[in-house]
């Protein structure tokens, strides 16, 4: 609240604006490159041939058989963690 606390130094503010925008500007550069990393990773698992890409087949050929492999996988994921 007001009149609590140490006094506003205002020669202070300006250092720690550009610390904190330079903290946020870091921030923003890592997301985005990791951002890119990410879709990078996914478009070349996409190529046709790879793994990525014969689930995906498998999964638009065969939906039921593959939700019930995805469901018996998420059972047996959970009784090991609990």
């Amino acid at each position: 609240m007001i009149g609590e606390g140490e006094p506003l130094n205002v020669s202070n503010v300006g250092g720690k604006l550009d610390q904190a925008k330079e903290a946020v500007q870091a921030a923003s550069r890592t997301v985005r490159e990791t951002t890119q990393s990410v879709a990078d990773a996914i478009e070349a698992g996409r190529r046709p041939g790879t793994p990525l890409d014969r689930v995906a087949q498998w999964t638009r050929e065969a939906p039921l058989p593959a939700l019930a492999l995805a469901f018996m996988l998420g059972l047996i994921i959970a009784r090991r963690r609990g």
